[in-house]
Order: C-alpha cells, then structure tokens, then sequence
C-alpha cells in the first residue's frame, strides 16, 4: 500500500514538473495558504470531515475552503487512509498551472488523544505523512500546550533564537518532503508563527471550564499557532446548555484573549452565527460539515456569506 502511494505521488510532481531540479524555485513559496491568508489579515474557513474518500479528497482541494480538519478524533486513526486522502488532495493540474505545490486547502489533522495524554507518536506519524498542521483536542494546561508545540517541532539547530520548546520530533522527512516538493523540508516543517518561516499550524482546543480557566496560559505558550473552542464539549464541562449566558462568555473571554495576543482562534458556526463569529474576533471558524463528498450546499452557502461579510475575493 505504501508503495503504491508514493508511486502515485511520484507521478503526481512528475507530471507538474515538481520531482526534478526545478523544485528548488519554490524553495521561497508559501506552501501553507492558511498562513499565507492569515498574515495578510483576512480570516480563514474550514470545515470538519470524517469522509476518507478519493472523490470527497478531490472535491476538498478544489473548494473554497482555506482549510479542512481531517477528524481522527471521533474516527479511525489510519495511516495508510490518511496518506491515501492527502495524495487524493494533490491536484496535479493546479501545480502545473501555478508552479509551485501550495495546496489551496490546507490539510491539518485532529488527533484521538486529549491534552494530557502522550500524543508524540500520533504527531510524528501524521507530520512525516506530510499534514501542514495539527489539531489537539481539550487542552487544559500551559504544560499541555508545551507539549503538543514540542512534539511538533524538530530539535532546533545550535543557537537558535526559537529553542524553546525543545523538539521531541525524530527526523524522516523523506514522504513529507516529496509531498510538500521542497529541498528544505525540515527547516520549514516548523510551528507557525514562532518560527516566522514555519509552515505547521499548532492547533489546541479549548473545550473545558479548567481550559478557560487556563486560557491565556495556553494562548501565550510559545508555538502555539491557533485556538479552537469547542462549544459542545465546553457547554458539557460546565454543565449548561451551549446558549446559557455563562457558556457564551466563556467563549466570549477566550476569543478576547487571542485577540489580546495576536492569535488567531475558530469555533464552529451555522448559519446562524457565522457573522456574528467574525465580528466578535474569530479568524478561523469552520463553516459547517462534510457531505458524502465535497461540501453541502448549506456549508457552501454558509462559505458563500463569511468570504462575503469578510470581504475576501481571493
């Protein structure tokens, strides 16, 4: 199976003239468009999906979304499916025509394990694969936070301004290099923005009374690229329905913080929501659910009202 993927792989840069000497060109592209969006200032919108399929892949790469989460969480964490999913992400036609191998959508996948447990191996296999970010669910702590960053990062070199946190990744870039079609891959596999040339999205979930209560701790831990609110875990944390007041400004106080700080922070939105998300601060909401494949014509119009309220033409 493994083979196979990176056989199709290799055909998929060959064709775009991405798997030979011209790969060094790109070596200064923004591969992650997510970030590429968020440094001009413009949020970005995404979507949940739990469907590993070819056609729903394709149909994700040509989308309008800036972003998808890839749920392991709440469905198997397979390998093999991820890297086939990933490949099916790969749109030979867009990198001939552009020249490069930035992916639209960004790919960033949520782990089955919450903050406190150990996520290191999950990390490893899910960047190697070549994910341009990952999502940790129910982050409580600081240390939590530091954790999840590190086991994104690859030890820094002698020196370096950005040690902190240390690295706990071990090194074989080989897939995610030829997937990302980079030479320099393991200089930019790094968190975003701590090192201003990363290309990874740490993503942590606060989702639990004792996470807003920790909130700016986990908000300021260095590395940590975004904050994502869950509000069906947290309305359950606190024993009250999601509309109860209290549950709102729970939220309401940690999109203040990451506003405070300059992180940017999602949460899930309807119709309903979705501008009152963006004009409360929220810069990476998910704008519904996947379909059997592709996105619904509810999200899509959801999408549809966000670009528009955001003022977003790209």
């Amino acid at each position: 199976m493994k083979k196979k993927c990176l056989s199709a792989l290799l055909s998929v840069l060959t064709i775009a003239g991405l798997a030979s000497a011209p790969v060094m060109a790109q070596d200064d592209v923004r591969l992650n468009r997510s970030i590429e969006t968020l440094e001009k200032g413009d949020p970005v919108f995404g979507l949940f999906t739990g469907d590993f399929s070819l056609a729903n892949a394709r149909a994700l790469a040509r989308s309008n979304l800036d972003y998808i989460l890839i749920d392991m969480e709440h469905t198997a964490f397979n390998m093999e499916t991820l890297q086939e999913f990933l490949l099916g992400m790969t749109d030979s036609q867009t990198i001939a025509s552009q020249g490069n191998t930035q992916m639209r959508t960004t790919p960033i996948v949520r782990l089955p394990a919450n903050g406190r447990n150990d996520s290191e191996w999950m990390v490893k296999q899910i960047l190697d694969i070549g994910a341009f970010g990952v999502m940790f669910p129910y982050v409580e702590t600081a240390e939590e936070a530091r954790r999840a960053v590190a086991s994104m990062r690859y030890p820094q070199p002698r020196g370096s301004s950005i040690m902190e946190p240390a690295g706990t990744r071990g090194s074989s870039p080989a897939v995610a290099t030829w997937l990302w079609g980079v030479t320099d891959y393991s200089q930019r596999a790094d968190v975003w923005p701590h090192n201003p040339s990363g290309e990874l999205i740490a993503f942590l979930q606060i989702e639990s009374a004792k996470g807003v209560e920790n909130a700016e701790a986990i908000i300021t831990t260095p590395g940590v690229s975004a904050i994502f609110v869950g509000p069906s875990d947290l309305s359950i944390s606190m024993g009250l329905p999601g509309n109860h007041p209290e549950v709102q400004a729970a939220i309401a106080s940690v999109v203040e913080l990451c506003k405070e700080h300059n992180v940017p922070c999602g949460i899930t939105t309807n119709a309903t929501d979705i501008t009152a998300r963006l004009d409360q601060g929220f810069l990476m909401p998910t704008v519904g659910y996947w379909g059997d494949a592709g996105i619904s014509g509810s999200t899509e119009a959801n999408l549809r009202t966000a670009r528009e309220h955001a003022g977003r033409t790209d």
